[in-house]
């Protein structure tokens, strides 16, 4: 009884956060688009970007802290909501969050408009807009200015995020500096586990509909022999 009242009251504060959260992954990451691309502003602007991108991320720290209380899992919490345990861990990945909350309004909803291998899909294509926007951020900061660098553009770094998740990977822009390599291996990995993850809904709704269709067809054959037993003379 105490577990099941423990998952209500977890349940009821993660649906009042849901709104709050969504908007401050925008802002943190409009936050941190400002501090990267928009260097030349005044400094005053610039430290209001900081700033609130700091007391967004204190937000996130104490909705993890109100909801491990909550939960009653204690350390088991950290396991069981792995995105939000690294999310809260590398503030560039906390707009991933934003795909969270699409999925949880989805499941508010009495009949999902998507099949399971259509939410898979979904689920997968704006994390990978996500994931590249954020890197490419991430790599542009750590690159522009770097001796022997590729990558001098916001432009240059977002069609270098683009081949990375993609696994195409065509080398004409790398990172060169270590940070920059930290951030291009991760987005490599989440690029193959994403086209995993699509390549297998993919192929598990194609065998479903071969599957449905195969059996329609057996179970038409079915009924056109028994139309022909009847129809048939006695005697024949």
């Amino acid at each position: 009884m105490h577990v099941r009242n423990a998952s209500d009251r977890l349940l009821r504060w993660e649906r009042r956060m849901d709104l709050p959260l969504f908007v401050g992954s925008l802002l943190f990451l409009a936050c941190y688009a400002v501090h990267v691309l928009l260097r030349d502003i005044a400094p005053l602007w610039h430290d209001l970007a900081l700033g609130l991108a700091l007391l967004i991320w204190v937000v996130f720290l104490l909705d993890y802290a109100v909801r491990i209380l909550l939960s009653g899992e204690g350390a088991r919490f950290v396991r069981t909501h792995w995105l939000d345990t690294v999310v809260l861990v590398l503030p560039l990945l906390r707009p991933v969050r934003i795909v969270n909350t699409y999925l949880a309004v989805r499941r508010r909803r009495d009949r999902p408009r998507l099949s399971l291998y259509g939410r898979v899909i979904t689920y997968a294509a704006m994390t990978a807009v996500l994931l590249s926007f954020v890197a490419a951020l991430a790599v542009y900061e750590q690159e522009r200015g770097a001796p022997g660098a590729t990558i001098h553009t916001f432009g240059d770094a977002v069609w270098w995020a683009c081949a990375a998740i993609t696994t195409v990977g065509y080398g004409d822009a790398t990172p060169v500096t270590p940070l920059g390599r930290v951030y291009a291996v991760f987005l490599m990995a989440c690029g193959v586990a994403l086209l995993g993850a699509v390549t297998g809904a993919f192929s598990s709704w194609l065998i479903q509909v071969f599957a449905r269709e195969d059996k329609e067809d057996r179970e038409e054959g079915v009924g056109e022999g028994d139309r022909e037993r009847k129809e048939k003379p006695p005697g024949d």
